[in-house]
């Protein structure tokens, strides 16, 4: 191994558990999130690593990209479906830096925001209530200007709100047998 693919290795480690969790947020499918952060990994591996000013914002990028595409074409799929759709559980024992990152923008509002926000909706509430992240770099990883993305995530939080005080819905047995 070169020192160059060495050195891109530790970095794509350093960064990886964040990636996995920006894709399994977006997604809620532990499955599709690993399938997003290889993605990552490749396209990482065939970056001009060179032109690279910050490699931890490229995989982010590069990461939340993939998973809007795989939202998209997830939300296509499940239009046809007949049943009720709720993201897989993610390991409860992971750490504590984990279970803190998550916070309070993943409580009982998530399953409806994955049904009831748009993929750049989605992306840009869960940078800037999750992450954190400013709406400078939203705005990047979205290809907006950033008052555009202040207008997204404005948006987005008024969905949830909305979302958040509807009464809801009620689960049948067969949701309830799955929990």
């Amino acid at each position: 191994m070169s020192a160059t693919f060495d050195e891109a290795l530790s970095t794509f480690l350093s960064v990886r558990p964040r990636l996995f969790r920006i894709a399994y947020r977006m997604l809620g499918s532990a499955a599709e999130a690993e399938d997003i952060v290889q993605d990552a990994w490749l396209r990482w591996q065939a970056a001009d690593r060179g032109l690279v000013r910050d490699a931890a914002a490229f995989l982010v990028t590069t990461t939340t990209r993939l998973a809007i595409n795989v939202m998209r074409s997830a939300r296509a799929r499940r239009e046809t479906c007949t049943g009720t759709w709720l993201p897989e559980p993610v390991d409860p024992g992971a750490g504590p830096p984990s279970r803190a990152e998550r916070g309070q923008a993943l409580t009982r509002g998530l399953r409806l925001l994955l049904e009831t926000l748009t993929p750049a909706e989605r992306t840009a509430f869960i940078l800037r209530e999750a992450f954190d992240y400013p709406y400078r770099d939203i705005a990047g990883v979205l290809r907006l200007r950033e008052a555009n993305a202040r207008q997204v995530v404005t948006r987005a939080r008024q969905r949830v709100r909305c979302c958040h005080s509807a009464p809801p819905h009620p689960v049948n047995d067969m949701t309830r047998m799955r929990s």
